[in-house]
């Protein structure tokens, strides 16, 4: 399956390699949804392939896929608490 390019995979999983916590928009993440430090990105990025999951989240917007996406794993985006 391509990338549908929607950012969920950059903003609802954790990335503990960039500090990123659940929820939370990947500092690399830009407008247009792509990796703004494509070639830097960590292994765990680069290893990254779309499958279901992407279709199954479909929504309008990046909100509404991270929220399917959490809720679809009983996951709960982490507020930091500074």
């Amino acid at each position: 399956m391509e990338c549908l390019r929607c950012g969920t995979c950059c903003v609802a999983p954790d990335i503990s390699a960039l500090g990123k916590r659940i929820g939370e928009r990947c500092p690399h993440l830009s407008d247009d949804l792509t990796c703004a430090d494509y070639g830097n990105r960590p292994a765990v990025c680069r290893g990254y392939r779309p499958d279901e999951i992407c279709r199954m989240i479909c929504a309008e917007t990046l909100e509404e896929r991270v929220e399917k996406y959490l809720a679809l794993f009983g996951a709960t985006a982490e507020r930091s608490s500074g």
